[in-house]
């Protein structure tokens, strides 16, 4: 059974503490916005999957209760950074499996200031999730003082560099091509347009990363409503509906594991996703208009290109450098800015990343609008790990 996204909202991404308000207050604004848009009733809202990492279990009860005391289920859904896009997958599976003709999914985050800690209890990686993970890369780099999170994905840039030659401009080019975006963006954290040589002059976190190749944290949320072909008709919402062409999600096999930061950060992982999504559709990345992709450091944006399939290994420096993957170019990679410099509430960004090709599909992005879009996919990524790529068409 086909599905449809026919509703999107997102409330603007904040630096934490800047605003005055609770996660049940962003789901309010965002799913609110989301049913308005679909102009649909929270009452016909049959599942509700709601995905964060960072609240207390069943979170997702006391934010959804903002849209409505319906009694239907509600599931909370962590999956690290993963978590939004993975509240969008179980919202599809329930309307393509034909158990619901409507479902909202939503996703928040309330942040703390300051770096990720990398997924440590306490500090101590030995009981973390991801201990595996960053004993990989602590055999091959040793382990340092900077923040966790990016010292595993810059030492695969460090890799990556080694093995290919890959610039710190190229790196650098990542991060201004996102703040750029940004600046038509309202609902970004940052609108500030940064030269590729600014970015390099930013604070090093982890050498080669600096700040401005860096998402910070943030607070937010976002929303999806998904629905059946008959949905559709029945509430003739045919010039809202986006069609979720395809959609998968793989996590961590043995090649995660195989001694390489480039491989543990994730790379195998969205490689099997998006020749799954690629396979199941019919349609290849010479078929995509607009990408939101899951660029939580610069260098996972050049490791997404290659496994994708938008060029050659190591080759994807040349392509930023080159103009392929903004206006003007083959494809337009984070329109919206990215989690660079739209910013990264962990349980909303899958759904945040939704949310913008729905507008860009519809020609209703405004000022970011890629001209005459009609195929975008959405990359979304957790160390730990998972990965989910989603094909969406008008």
């Amino acid at each position: 059974m086909k599905s449809y996204i026919v509703g999107v909202g997102m409330t603007k991404f904040e630096k934490p503490e800047s605003r005055d308000w609770q996660y049940w207050d962003m789901v309010r604004e965002a799913g609110g916005a989301a049913l308005a848009d679909a102009g649909v009733d929270y009452g016909l809202v049959e599942q509700v999957p709601v995905g964060y990492c960072f609240q207390p279990s069943t979170a997702g009860q006391r934010a959804a209760y903002e849209l409505g005391l319906t009694g239907v289920p509600v599931y909370n859904v962590n999956n690290n950074c993963a978590t939004g896009s993975t509240a969008l997958m179980m919202a599809r599976q329930f309307v393509q499996g034909g158990i619901s003709d409507c479902v909202l999914a939503l996703g928040f985050e309330k942040m703390k200031r300051g770096a990720l800690g990398g997924g440590a209890d306490g500090g101590d990686f030995a009981t973390s999730p991801v201990a595996r993970h960053y004993g990989i890369m602590a055999a091959a780099h040793g382990f340092e003082m900077s923040p966790p999170t990016a010292q595993i994905f810059g030492n695969a840039a460090r890799e990556h560099m080694e093995r290919y030659g890959t610039t710190p401009a190229q790196l650098a080019a990542v991060g201004a091509k996102n703040h750029r975006h940004s600046a038509n963006n309202p609902n970004a954290q940052f609108q500030d347009v940064y030269t590729v040589e600014e970015v390099l002059a930013a604070k090093t976190i982890h050498d080669p990363l600096t700040k401005l190749q860096c998402s910070p944290t943030s607070d937010g949320a976002a929303a999806a409503l998904v629905v059946s072909e008959r949905f559709v008709v029945a509430h003739g919402l045919h010039d809202k509906a986006v069609e979720i062409v395809a959609q998968a999600m793989t996590t961590d096999t043995a090649e995660s594991f195989g001694g390489s930061c480039i491989d543990v950060v994730g790379k195998p992982m969205t490689a099997a996703a998006a020749r799954r999504v690629y396979e199941d559709s019919g349609l290849g990345i010479e078929d995509v208009d607009v990408v939101e992709l899951h660029d939580c450091f610069s260098v996972n944006e050049l490791l997404t290109y290659e496994a994708l399939g938008m060029c050659a290994d190591g080759a994807s420096g040349k392509l930023v450098e080159s103009g392929a993957t903004t206006y003007g170019g083959r494809w337009v990679v984070n329109p919206s800015g990215g989690l660079i410099s739209k910013g990264h509430p962990l349980g909303a960004t899958g759904l945040a990343q939704a949310a913008e090709l729905v507008w860009q599909l519809r020609g209703e992005a405004g000022a970011r609008q890629v001209p005459a879009a009609r195929v975008g996919l959405a990359h979304n990524i957790g160390l730990g790990g998972a990965a989910v790529v989603t094909l969406l068409r008008r």
